[in-house]
């Protein structure tokens, strides 16, 4: 029986959540919802999400790859928090619900960061990018939600 490496299952599933999260984001540019919001003034252009969100998957992909056996449970469930968040808050237009899945976002991962940082310091300074920019996407969201 052929066995695929759990690795290489982990890799899978951080692509398949940039690529659905991905799906619900593609019409931000001319979604009138998300275009009537009122946004805060660090609110960065569009097309940095789009440079910015790969290179968080990568890094997101590498820690998982390199630490897989200590994070599995918690990194799958914040795999899924993530992929969420995007259809929570474009697709459904529930920005209050999508700060709550921020914030569970934000929890999960400190923890991860946590125990990625006592054995990979590598892997931990990649993936404490990809924290620091769920705290600056949880200030963006708590502002449409404040300000809208």
């Amino acid at each position: 029986m052929l066995r695929v490496d759990p690795k290489i299952n982990t890799i899978t599933l951080v692509l398949i959540t940039l690529i659905v999260g991905s799906l619900a984001t593609s019409n931000t540019g001319t979604d009138t919802w998300y275009q009537g919001l009122i946004k805060s003034s660090l609110n960065p252009p569009g097309y940095v999400f789009g440079i910015v969100w790969p290179i968080l998957y990568l890094f997101m992909g590498i820690t998982a790859w390199r630490n897989l056996e200590s994070i599995k449970n918690l990194f799958y469930i914040q795999l899924f928090l993530n992929a969420i968040w995007s259809w929570l808050f474009f697709s459904f237009h529930l920005p209050v619900v999508a700060l709550i899945d921020i914030w569970l976002l934000i929890f999960i991962n400190i923890k991860i960061l946590f125990v990625v940082f006592k054995q990979d310091k590598v892997a931990a300074i990649l993936y404490a990018f990809y924290v620091l920019w769920l705290f600056f996407a949880s200030y963006l969201n708590l502002y449409i939600v404040f300000n809208n």
